[in-house]
């Protein structure tokens, strides 16, 4: 844990030097005539150091999954090191692309409607710490969700779930995906609620297909049964 921490300071003074293009990344999601202010004091330098912050952990991530991964490795099976260490590197590119979808999908819209609701009634004046906190949880949340086919196929590859199981699970998997979206997004609106939720059922669907490949080539054709209830 002592590791990790100076890891995390280390890498969170680091990222002061390239907070700045984070915000002009960040600004560049809401509408063209939304200005951003700081209402207190020290808003605007504790959003520049929440912000320096989680880019310090992103940085730090793979390195503090490796200590994670060391700790409990003396616990696992050799099979079970072996696909740790293989689902790893899927991990971070399944993460790296619920951030890219976040980022340049979800939150064009959900912002649009968010900063647009209501100006009719008043004119927005969004406090910079709030719209960081904001799009910071949003873009994390969705890369975790993300991470739903791999350890599906994990579950899959130490035989805990099956295929047929997790189809017979399809209308909780459903419903699951769209109480996730309502919680994930900041949104009451169903449209971004379903923009988070549809992928959330197609990467359910995609880990089952995981799982289907994870299995022995020899019982892969009980994939069908599924379709009974036991």
């Amino acid at each position: 844990m002592l590791v990790c921490v100076i890891a995390v300071t280390l890498t969170t003074g680091a990222s002061f030097f390239f907070v700045p293009q984070v915000f002009d990344f960040f600004k560049s999601r809401a509408p063209e005539d939304v200005t951003l202010i700081f209402t207190g004091v020290t808003e605007m330098l504790g959003a520049y150091i929440r912000v320096a912050l989680y880019c310090g952990i992103a940085l730090a991530l793979p390195f503090i999954i490796y200590q994670v991964v060391m700790f409990v490795a003396p616990a696992l099976t050799r099979t079970e090191k072996r696909y740790v260490y293989t689902l790893l590197p899927g991990a971070a590119l399944f993460f790296i692309t619920g951030v890219g979808f976040a980022y340049f999908i979800l939150l064009p819209p959900a912002l649009n409607f968010l900063l647009t609701f209501g100006r009719d009634i008043a004119e927005p004046m969004i406090s910079i710490g709030n719209y960081t906190s904001v799009l910071v949880k949003l873009i994390f949340w969705i890369g975790v969700v993300f991470e739903i086919p791999l350890v599906m196929y994990f579950l899959g590859k130490l035989r805990v779930v099956s295929p047929g199981w997790l189809l017979r699970k399809w209308k909780w998997s459903f419903l699951g995906a769209f109480l996730l979206g309502a919680i994930i997004t900041p949104t009451m609106d169903p449209v971004n609620q379903t923009l988070v939720a549809l992928p959330i059922v197609v990467l359910y669907l995609v880990g089952i297909l995981l799982v289907w490949i994870s299995q022995p080539s020899k019982k892969r054709v009980a994939l069908p049964e599924a379709q009974a209830e036991p």
